[in-house]
C-alpha cells in the first residue's frame, strides 16, 4: 500500500514518519481501544473522548459494553441516567488513558494524555464547567480536559489552568477564540507561578476545528447566494490555523494548537512541520497512510494571498474568524460554527442519555 513499508522490521507508515521526523504530533480522535492501539503504532501520543465519540464506540464495541453498562447501573443504585452516562464516558476514558500512560511518563506530561470533554450543555456556566473539569482531571493522572471556547468557557479555562488542570480548548474555530484561550491559559499559569505551584508537567492545547469553519462558510455560501471560486472555502480553516500558529510562536504562548474536524488532506498536510497536534479520526489516518502525500514542512508556507483576499472580500464570517479583533468573547457563543457544533454535541449527549435510560427502564 502506498505510504506504508517495513524497514528493518519496524512498521513505517506515512504518519509514523511524520511523528518521527517532525515536531508534529499525532493524536487519535477516538477512545476506541482497537483504534487507539493501532494509532499508537503510528506514533500517536494522545486521544479523545466525548459524547459523540462514545456513541460511535458503543456501536463498534457493543459486545463489551452491553454487559458492562447494566453493571454500572447496578453499582450505582441512586444515580440518574445522566450520572450513569458520564460514568460510562469516564470509564471509557480511563481505559484509553491507560494505553497512553507510558507516553505520558516518558514525556513528562506534554503528551500521552486522554482528552475528556466536559458536558457541552454547561457551555454558559463557568463554575459548573470548572467543577466537572476538576472531577475529570482526577480520573487518571494523564487526563486533559476539554472546555468549550464560549464566553463562560474562556473564564473556566483560566481557572482550571490555575488549579493545575491541563485543558484542551474545544468548540473553537477562529483566531479570536485561539487568542482568548492563549491569554486565559497564560493567566492561569502565571497565577500558579506566583504562588510557587508547579506547571512543569502541564500540557495545554487549543483545538481549532478547521473543517467546521469550512463547513460553516459553505452554509453561508448557500444562505447568502455567494459566488466564489469553489476551492477557496476549503482553505479557510487552514488560513486561520496558520495565522494562529504564527502569532502563538511570535508571542511565546505556552500551549500548542491542535487541528481537528478533518474534511480533506490539507487539514493534516498543511500543518506538517509545525509544533502542533493533528487529531484525525482513525478512518482519516488510514486514508493518510494510503496516500502519496509527502512528509515535508508546509506549516511555514503561507496560504496564497489571493485566496485570503477573496475570502475576506466575500465572507464577513471569515473576516471575523481570521482577524484577532474579529470578535469579542461575548460574541463567541453566537458564531455560526459554534452554534452548529454545540447543538450537535448537546444532541449527542441527549442520545447517549437516552440509551442509558432504555437500559435502566427495561
Amino acid at each position: 500500500m502506498e505510504g506504508e513499508s517495513i524497514q528493518n522490521g519496524i512498521y513505517n507508515s506515512t504518519l509514523h514518519r511524520m511523528t518521527q521526523t517532525t515536531p508534529t504530533m499525532l493524536w487519535n480522535d477516538s477512545c476506541s481501544i482497537a483504534e487507539l492501539t493501532s494509532s499508537i503504532g503510528d506514533g500517536a501520543v494522545g486521544a479523545t473522548c466525548n459524547p459523540v465519540i462514545v456513541l460511535n464506540v458503543l456501536k463498534q464495541e457493543w459486545d463489551i459494553w452491553k454487559e458492562r453498562i447494566p453493571q454500572i447501573i447496578r453499582e450505582n443504585l441512586t444515580a440518574t441516567e445522566d450520572e450513569i452516562a458520564w460514568k460510562l464516558i469516564g470509564e471509557m476514558s480511563v481505559k484509553a488513558a491507560a494505553l497512553l500512560k507510558p507516553v505520558f511518563d516518558r514525556e513528562k506530561g506534554k503528551n500521552g494524555r486522554l482528552s475528556i470533554q466536559t458536558d457541552p450543555r454547561l457551555y454558559r456556566d463557568s463554575k459548573r464547567i470548572v467543577t466537572q473539569a476538576v472531577q475529570f482531571s482526577e480520573l487518571a493522572p494523564n487526563m486533559i480536559v476539554k472546555i468549550p471556547v464560549t464566553k463562560a468557557g474562556v473564564e473556566a479555562i483560566e481557572e482550571a489552568t490555575y488549579r493545575g488542570i491541563s485543558v484542551n480548548a474545544t468548540v473553537s474555530f477562529t483566531l479570536p477564540q485561539a487568542i482568548a484561550v492563549a491569554k486565559a491559559v497564560e493567566l492561569g499559569l502565571k497565577r500558579r507561578e506566583l504562588e510557587g505551584k508547579d506547571i512543569s508537567t502541564m500540557g495545554p492545547v487549543c483545538t481549532l476545528m478547521v473543517g467546521r469553519l469550512d463547513d460553516w462558510l459553505k452554509v453561508v455560501t448557500e444562505k447568502e447566494n455567494i459566488i466564489a471560486n469553489p476551492e477557496i472555502v476549503d482553505w479557510a480553516g487552514v488560513a486561520v490555523m496558520k495565522e494562529a500558529y504564527r502569532i502563538y510562536k511570535a508571542r511565546g504562548y505556552r500551549l500548542r494548537l491542535l487541528s481537528a474536524a478533518f474534511r480533506n488532506h490539507r487539514h493534516w498536510s498543511e500543518f506538517i512541520g509545525g509544533d502542533v497536534v493533528i487529531s484525525p479520526p482513525y478512518q482519516w489516518q488510514k486514508r493518510y497512510n494510503a496516500s502519496d502525500v509527502t512528509i515535508e514542512n508546509r506549516m511555514a508556507r503561507p496560504v496564497d494571498p489571493t485566496i485570503i483576499a477573496e475570502l475576506e472580500k466575500k465572507y464577513v464570517d471569515f473576516r471575523r474568524a481570521y482577524h484577532e479583533d474579529g470578535m469579542k468573547p461575548e460574541e463567541f457563543d453566537g458564531f455560526g460554527a459554534t452554534v452548529k457544533t454545540l447543538k450537535q454535541f448537546c444532541q449527542a449527549t441527549t442520545d447517549l442519555v437516552g440509551i442509558i435510560r432504555d437500559m435502566m427502564l427495561k
